[in-house]
C-alpha cells in the first residue's frame, strides 16, 4: 500500500532539487537524454490525442462519404477507397517512425554517458592517483546514471511505440471493414 503521508510531504521544490541533483550527477549527456525523452513523449501524447479525438471524426467523414456513393464496385470507386485507406494509413502512422528512432537513440545516449563518465574516472586516476576512491565516485556515477536512464527510457518508449502501432493497425482494419462494398 502506498504511504499517503509520504507523498503529501513531498512538494515541488523537493522534486525539482532531486531532479537537478540527479541530472548533475549524470553529467551533461543526461540533459541531452532528457531532451530526447521529452520530445519522444510529447510525440506519443500527440499521437494519443489524435487517435482519440481527431481520428474518429475523420473516420466517420470518410465512411459517410463512402456510403453516400452510389457506385462502390467500379474500378474508379475501388481506387477512391484505396486512396482513402492510404490517406488513413499515412495519418495514423505519422511520427511513429520518428518515435521509434528517438527510442533507439536513448540507449545510445546512455552509452555515450558511460564513456564520458569513464573518461572522467580515468582523468581523476591520472591526475590524483588511484588511492582515493571518493575522487572516482563522481565519475562512476556519471558513467552509470546515463546508462540506467537510457535503458529505462528505451524500455518505456518501446512499450509506448508498440501500443501505438497496434492501436493504429486496429483502426486501419476497422476503417477498411467499414469501407467495404455493400
Amino acid at each position: 500500500m502506498i504511504d499517503v503521508e509520504l507523498f503529501s510531504q513531498l512538494n515541488q521544490q523537493d522534486l525539482g532539487s532531486t531532479l537537478r541533483h540527479f541530472m548533475a550527477e549524470g553529467g551533461p549527456v543526461l540533459w541531452w537524454l532528457g531532451a530526447v525523452v521529452f520530445v519522444c513523449w510529447l510525440l506519443v501524447i500527440e499521437r494519443l490525442l489524435y487517435l482519440f479525438s481527431r481520428f474518429p471524426a475523420q473516420r466517420d467523414a470518410w465512411v459517410r462519404a463512402w456510403q453516400a456513393r452510389a457506385d462502390q464496385r467500379s474500378w474508379y470507386a475501388r481506387a477512391i477507397r484505396q486512396g482513402v485507406l492510404f490517406q488513413a494509413q499515412h495519418e495514423l502512422g505519422r511520427y511513429l517512425g520518428f518515435i521509434k528512432a528517438l527510442v533507439a537513440i536513448c540507449p545510445m545516449l546512455g552509452l555515450l554517458g558511460t564513456v564520458t563518465g569513464m573518461i572522467s574516472v580515468f582523468d581523476v586516476m591520472a591526475s590524483q592517483g588511484t588511492s582515493d576512491p571518493r575522487l572516482m565516485a563522481s565519475g562512476i556515477s556519471m558513467a552509470t546514471l546515463p546508462t540506467m536512464a537510457g535503458m529505462v527510457a528505451a524500455l518505456a518508449g518501446m512499450f509506448a511505440h508498440a501500443r501505438l502501432v497496434k492501436a493504429c493497425q486496429r483502426r486501419e482494419i476497422a476503417l477498411e471493414q467499414a469501407l467495404r462494398s455493400q
